[in-house]
């Protein structure tokens, strides 16, 4: 598990540009970041998708295309060529940069041709229920890789490569997820909508020992090629748990280094993820997805919410060396299928809240640090402009606080509902510790003990300009104004 001071982040967003320049622009940012206090980047899906060049990554096509191959309408992807991809890991870990791979076993999209099979329809929104017999259909399901050439790997996908599809080219009216003949939803994923296996696309049969083959080999060559320093995988809650384990430990055995692995297991049910906690041996973190819907729901309550429950029924709570601590990403931003925002006025709140204390492993969204703006249609159809602000200047400091102050034992005073606190007691490198204030309602004030006697100490975040004096025992009484963060250290 990363260190203390070990900060992830997510290097892309949604409505990243389609220019193909994010791996060069990574190369030239790699040895600012670090400088920063960022110590790993994650990257956004590098092989071909569906949409060839435009493809978020998520809509995966083929594997083993990172941008070297004619296929999907372009040779670059989204975001660069394979040559500029290989060029950007290696200059973020030679600035000191760990880097996490993006992983998508789910599904496939982008089939070359289609094939006539039989499969059961069920209900999409109950998979327990069948709504019709098993009859044939004709869905696109065989991939080909032409453009490929058989470079790399000569597996060419066909329908028995998936359990599931949700469209039948001989029927576009029936609304159904179609069971292939021979084949089950697997038992050990998500429970909504009574099995939730089945997300998108061509669905994986994880079971098929072709497919655990080219996974297993594609995990050794991916490795091979690139480097990196770990994965964040891709809609854990649909795939079979303990598959990621079982890839985890393979590939493991063909590298000299400790890889990491998160997972996104996008629910906000607790028990859920425990569950997959333990079903993967705590041999993988996850995104702390309860402690983003509790920003979420304090960010839009404003001075109602209760600043007292922020943590509650959290992992960085109940799992503090397995929680990937989160503010946004990529899924939740605006007009995006998570939508779940984080109101503008909490963000600085809420990174105060992740980076600043001593549990967790955070994630800086690149849409919160460098800002975004974009237009897409909304669920009503309707188009939208949208401006994300960029919160760099302040995440910055937070992160210079981090790594200076932020040590020794960890005070916390949740015991008001509009205004928290927490001090840090510092250590023989870093004496004098420091203060954490914020409100979500009028200014603050708050009675804390920093193990500092009378030491000034002045906010770091230039929102109070006056100083504080801690008493002969080490206590001080710090401010923050209304609706923001102060964090004190010494003079």
């Amino acid at each position: 598990m990363p260190a203390h001071n070990g900060v992830m982040m997510q290097y892309f967003h949604w409505y990243t540009t389609a220019d193909g320049n994010l791996w060069k622009q990574l190369a030239g940012n790699a040895q600012k970041l670090a400088k920063t206090g960022i110590t790993s980047i994650w990257l956004p899906p590098a092989y071909k998708g569906a949409s060839g060049g435009s493809d978020v990554g998520y809509g995966v096509y083929d594997l083993f295309d990172l941008g070297e191959f004619d296929q999907k309408g372009s040779v670059r992807t989204k975001y660069g060529t394979r040559d500029e991809y290989l060029a950007a890991i290696k200059a973020a870990q030679k600035a000191g940069l760990r880097v996490y791979a993006d992983v998508v076993f789910n599904h496939k999209l982008g089939a070359d041709e289609p094939e006539e099979f039989k499969a059961t329809p069920f209900n999409p929104h109950n998979r327990h229920e069948v709504i019709g017999e098993m009859h044939t259909i004709k869905a696109w399901t065989h991939f080909k890789f032409q453009g490929r050439n058989n470079k790399y790997s000569e597996l060419k996908w066909h329908w028995w490569h998936f359990n599931a599809a949700d469209y039948n080219i001989l029927d576009d009216k029936t609304d159904a997820i179609y069971l292939f003949e021979g084949k089950t939803f697997d038992d050990s994923v998500d429970l909504d909508k009574g099995n939730f296996d089945y997300l998108m696309g061509c669905n994986l049969d994880i079971n098929n020992p072709d497919v655990q083959k080219e996974l297993f080999y594609w995990g050794e060559w991916y490795l091979e090629t690139t480097g990196v320093d770990g994965f964040r995988f891709d809609a854990i809650k649909h795939v079979k748990s303990d598959f990621f384990l079982d890839w985890l430990n393979h590939l493991q055995k063909h590298s000299d280094k400790k890889l990491f692995a998160v997972g996104e297991y996008w629910s906000g049910n607790s028990q859920a993820l425990e569950h997959f906690l333990k079903v993967t041996d705590g041999n993988m973190m996850l995104f702390d997805v309860k402690l983003h819907y509790n920003f979420a729901c304090a960010g839009k309550q404003g001075k109602s919410f209760n600043l007292k429950t922020i943590f509650d029924n959290t992992l960085v709570r109940d799992y503090p060396t397995h929680a990937v601590t989160l503010v946004s990403n990529h899924d939740t931003q605006p007009l995006q299928s998570l939508e779940s925002v984080v109101e503008g006025w909490f963000k600085p709140l809420a990174y105060a809240l992740i980076l600043l204390r001593k549990d967790g492993y955070p994630c800086v969204f690149a849409a919160d640090y460098y800002g975004a703006h974009y237009k897409d249609t909304g669920k009503d159809g309707k188009e939208y402009e949208i401006w994300m602000d960029s919160h760099q200047w302040l995440i910055d400091k937070f992160l210079t606080v981090r790594n200076t102050y932020a040590y020794g034992d960890q005070y916390d005073y949740f015991d008001h509902p509009n205004c928290v606190g927490w001090t840090r007691m510092g250590n023989e490198e870093a004496s004098g510790g420091m203060a954490v204030i914020l409100s979500n309602g009028e200014d603050g004030i708050k009675h804390m003990e920093t193990g500092s006697p009378n030491t000034t100490y002045f906010d770091f975040t230039e929102h109070i300009n006056e100083t504080v004096d801690t008493n002969s025992d080490g206590w001080g009484e710090f401010r923050c104004k209304a609706g923001s963060v102060s964090v004190w250290v010494p003079q």
